[in-house]
């Protein structure tokens, strides 16, 4: 009788392999996924969702919201299955996914541009968010105190993560990550329950606004770029489920994938309140961050923008560390730098003085954002992974999965070049009245 071996614990990417050996052990458990996930997807975004609706009134409005909820959702399972396509391997990064769907070659010219865009983009607007919002919370909790520059916030946030970026990996941030996924869930429900508190305001407008048929075209082109900005968690759910452990027996998508849906229940709480409920009170009238509208309490509103100071912070670690990674193996692969505190340390502080230069420089980076994000967000999130999924899984033509996919495809390319053109747009009308360093 011959005794067959049993099938090899899968393990990374045998390209990484060297690297991965001093790499992070992988001990998180399915609910490490949620949070991660929540804290890299319900960004400050979410508070001008509102003010996407005002240009694309309720029923467009509605059919985007719902629409992306699902595609993405679809999208981020389909990227989960295919971590572990190969029997015995797994793809730890996205950009090794990308090299065994397109080749070695390719896979990396096409993924890893997206991926940076948007997480290096999400961290430098991350730097404005944080020092934005530490200036609102300081004039409504002292409004005697001396105002300071915006641009001084943004350095005090900033000065935050020259510290906490030298964690060495997504488990060490684990924390922060939890602190921020729970802030952004509060100030999401602030938002929306003092809509709800405030009511509908007088004479309440539900119509188009009216400016010209081309600024109006724009406006709902941004409009579609804000809410893709809103899914933008894919760039970063291989590297978070690289974290879970994996066995032929438990593979680490059942954890993974339970993870992703309480992660998409948690945002669904948080962005189709404040989407709906934020335009039913204030209409076509409604500020591009919903907070501004809601004046009183003061102490709740102050409170609310501490909170997404909170998450922040944590979503700019979430995105920053398989930058960190990459960027630290390129050191030690390349240029032979030996791996340790002292790599980490100049690597790390290097990354976050260059976006928080950025972050003080173009603090209307949000417009560069939705050029930038037309080339990272729609694809990473909408239809990059369908056209992996097709090209590893081969699904028949004209089957459920071949229509479902191909419809994400259409719908992720349109995307991509509206937020493109909107973004292009805004660039140049802010451009041209911004004093810098204000």
């Amino acid at each position: 009788m011959v005794s067959s071996s049993p099938p090899p614990a899968p393990k990374e990417v045998p390209s990484d392999e060297k690297w991965a050996e001093d790499g992070p052990p992988r001990e998180a458990k399915w609910w490490y996924s949620t949070f991660h996930t929540v804290t890299a997807m319900v960004g400050a975004g979410v508070l001008s969702l509102p003010y996407a609706m005002a240009y694309l009134g309720w029923g467009p409005g509605t059919a985007v919201m719902i629409l992306s909820w699902c595609i993405t959702l679809h999208t981020m399972w389909q990227m989960i299955q295919l971590h572990e396509c190969v029997p015995g391997v797994r793809f730890d990064r996205y950009k090794d996914l990308g090299k065994h769907a397109f080749g070695p070659k390719l896979g990396a010219w096409i993924v890893l541009p997206q991926q940076l865009i948007v997480q290096v983009g999400c961290d430098i607007v991350y730097m404005v968010t944080g020092g934005k919002c530490l200036k609102k919370f300081m004039e409504i909790a002292c409004t005697n105190c001396t105002t300071i520059r915006q641009s001084y916030w943004i350095c005090i946030f900033g000065a935050i993560h020259f510290f906490l970026s030298q964690l060495p990996n997504f488990n060490s941030v684990s924390g922060v990550s939890l602190a921020a996924a729970v802030m952004s869930l509060s100030y999401s429900t602030i938002a929306w329950v003092g809509c709800i508190g405030k009511g509908r305001v007088p004479n309440v407008s539900y119509a188009y606004k009216k400016t010209s048929p081309a600024d109006s075209m724009f406006r709902v082109f941004n409009a579609l770029g804000q809410v893709s900005f809103a899914y933008a968690g894919h760039a970063v759910v291989l590297e978070i489920q690289a974290t879970i452990p994996s066995t032929p027996e438990k593979p680490s998508k059942v954890p993974m994938w339970k993870g992703a849906v309480w992660a998409y229940f948690v945002n669904a709480l948080c962005y189709f309140p404040v989407a709906f409920i934020g335009y039913w009170a204030f209409g076509q009238d409604v500020e591009d961050n919903v907070l501004v509208g809601l004046e009183r309490p003061s102490w709740l509103i102050a409170a609310a923008n501490l909170m997404v100071v909170v998450h922040v912070i944590g979503s700019y670690q979430v995105y920053a560390m398989p930058v960190f990674d990459l960027m630290e193996q390129k050191m030690v692969k390349t240029w032979n730098f030996p791996p340790g505190v002292m790599l980490r340390f100049f690597v790390r502080t290097a990354y976050v003085a260059f976006t928080l230069f950025l972050g003080v420089t173009f603090p209307f980076f949000g417009d560069l954002l939705g050029f930038f994000g037309g080339f990272g967000f729609a694809p990473t999130s909408y239809f990059l992974p369908c056209i992996m999924w097709l090209k590893i899984k081969k699904p028949r033509r004209f089957s459920m999965s071949w229509l479902i996919n191909w419809a994400c495809i259409f719908i992720g390319v349109f995307i991509m070049i509206a937020s493109t053109i909107g973004g292009l747009r805004n660039i140049v009308a802010d451009s041209s009245t911004y004093e810098f360093y204000s």
